[in-house]
């Protein structure tokens, strides 16, 4: 049995490397082989995940939060190789970790992560659904949730900073991109009905979850063939301020600016408007994106 471990040394602010190479040895110590692959960026990472698939491995298990989970389901889903053929492992490392809080996967738990890989794939692992994300010349894949809107912005705005470091960074992009955030006017085509809509932010969802435990969509299934659609429509900056802590709990839904349905296809169009999916920069609307079921096998 081979395992690739792929860890980002940069993530978690440096600790991501010992993390890694703590996940491979406790992988050998249960008499596992194990290929190390540590990058010094994404992109670099993203082709020593691809290299290894193609030299054969039994699993890949990604250390690190929700942008090391996007790297590994764009690794397997978008190799070439039959779906699930190549089981993706994960063992939460990050600041969100939201994909593997939808598993029920531990986090900042080496150990128990990786005996729950272990597990899994002793017993086959279990099939989950992705979104597939298409503009002009560009294909990508997403685990959890897609957004483009409010809080796509503060992400963007977030990236653009060296300090402060971790969530007091995001909280603090926040409380700026609000003093001038206005709401968007999308078109939507959802399963074939378009519509205008204005909204502070729409998401697409396959997962329940968003910046570290934000339950955008709670009643979301990994495995049911759908995404959600989550609108938040035009509201005050008062308006939005008293709407967006309440999505911690799942308290948002009845609000009436709240609208969820399920679907299988949606088309977002905006102006000057960037999308992000678990976690990491897609790119600018328009951009379409649909379900695809059973696309990757994961060890939880």
């Amino acid at each position: 049995m081979i395992i690739a471990v792929a860890v980002n040394p940069r993530a978690s602010f440096g600790r991501g490397r010992h993390a890694g190479n703590e996940a491979a040895d406790l992988f050998r110590a249960a008499g596992a082989g194990v290929v190390l692959l540590c990058e010094e960026s994404y992109a670099a990472l993203a082709r020593a995940a691809d290299e290894a698939l193609a030299s054969g491995v039994d699993a890949l298990v990604v250390v690190g939060g929700d942008g090391m989970v996007h790297l590994g389901v764009n690794a397997l889903a978008g190799s070439g190789m039959p779906y699930g053929a190549v089981p993706l492992g994960i063992v939460p490392t990050g600041t969100g970790n939201d994909v593997a809080r939808a598993l029920g996967v531990p986090a900042h738990d080496l150990p128990g992560a990786c005996a729950g890989v272990l597990r899994a794939l002793a017993a086959g692992g279990r099939l989950i659904d992705a979104g597939r994300v298409s503009a002009e010349g560009m294909s990508c894949w997403f685990a959890g949730v897609l957004s483009a809107g409010f809080d796509a912005a503060v992400n963007e705005r977030a990236n653009a900073w060296r300090w402060p470091r971790g969530k007091a960074r995001y909280n603090l992009a926040m409380l700026r991109e609000l003093a001038s955030f206005r709401p968007i006017s999308y078109t939507v085509t959802a399963d074939g009905e378009s519509w205008r809509q204005g909204a502070m932010l729409i998401s697409v969802a396959n997962g329940q979850s968003i910046g570290g435990g934000m339950k955008v969509t709670p009643d979301a299934v990994l495995d049911d063939g759908y995404l959600d659609l989550f609108i938040v429509g035009p509201l005050s900056r008062v308006g939005l301020l008293k709407v967006f802590p309440k999505v911690f709990s799942g308290g948002h839904l009845g609000h009436p600016a709240v609208q969820i349905r399920r679907v299988r296809k949606v088309e977002l169009s905006a102006d000057k408007v960037v999308a992000y999916a678990d976690g990491e920069r897609i790119g600018p609307l328009p951009l379409t994106i649909e379900v695809v079921p059973g696309a990757v096998r994961v060890l939880a």
